[in-house]
């Protein structure tokens, strides 16, 4: 099996990743590794991805390390992926870009920000930032309405107007969907935004049943 896939399913990168691979019918060798081991520091896995992060994968001995990267590089070279998860049409690809360029500096960093602080840091016995926990609901609060009224104000049934799932979609919703374990906090940012609500389980479906079976192992972090 020429494709081997380095993740953590705990990683929300690695979920978007995971999830592809399986609702595309992309075989591959799947290595986990545990970030709360520290088993992405590892001199050997940092031959694959010098960063010590996840996901990363090797292709044919192509290194490539990045989420939205090897998306767009599995969903551009991997033959039975449909066009729909990236458009070969320059205008909407470069929409798609857009998203997933805005996503890093907007919704990651709430969401991930909140995630690690009210689920992670627990878990490891971490005190929170309470600092930076009103900084990061700010962001995700500004993020999810973004989506509300920018991406999804085109009036497809994905974002940018799309009619099907992008990577795109795949890449916000499995962000926005690991706050499902702050119940509360879930119900906040999505119950009053009809669109978002919609767009959730939209993507839900369209990529079932990987979609659930990637969130499996985030009941862990909010049981110790």
């Amino acid at each position: 099996m020429a494709l081997h896939l380095y993740i953590d399913l705990l990683s929300q990168p690695s979920r978007a990743i995971y999830i592809f691979c399986r609702v595309n019918n992309i075989e591959a060798e799947i290595h986990h590794l545990d970030l709360m081991k520290g088993e992405h520091q590892t001199p050997e896995y940092k031959a694959v991805n010098p960063m010590g992060q996840v996901p990363a994968i090797v292709d044919n001995g192509f290194k490539l390390f990045e989420s939205h990267a090897i998306l767009r590089y599995l969903a551009t070279t991997k033959p039975g992926v449909s066009s729909n998860w990236y458009p070969s049409d320059p205008l909407r690809g470069a929409r798609i870009d857009s998203v997933l360029d805005w996503h890093h500096g907007n919704l990651r960093r709430g969401a991930a920000g909140l995630f690690f602080n009210e689920v992670l840091a627990p878990y490891l016995g971490i005190p929170k930032d309470e600092s930076k926990l009103a900084e990061f609901d700010k962001t995700l609060q500004a993020s999810v309405d973004t989506i509300e009224n920018v991406w999804l104000e085109e009036g497809g049934k994905f974002l940018c107007g799309e009619s099907e799932i992008t990577i795109a979609d795949l890449s916000l919703a499995c962000e926005i969907i690991q706050l499902e374990v702050l119940k509360d906090k879930y119900a906040s940012l999505v119950g009053p935004r009809d669109k978002l609500k919609k767009w959730m389980l939209d993507v839900e479906e369209a990529a079932s049943p990987y979609f659930r079976d990637a969130l499996s192992n985030l009941a862990a972090a909010t049981t110790k």
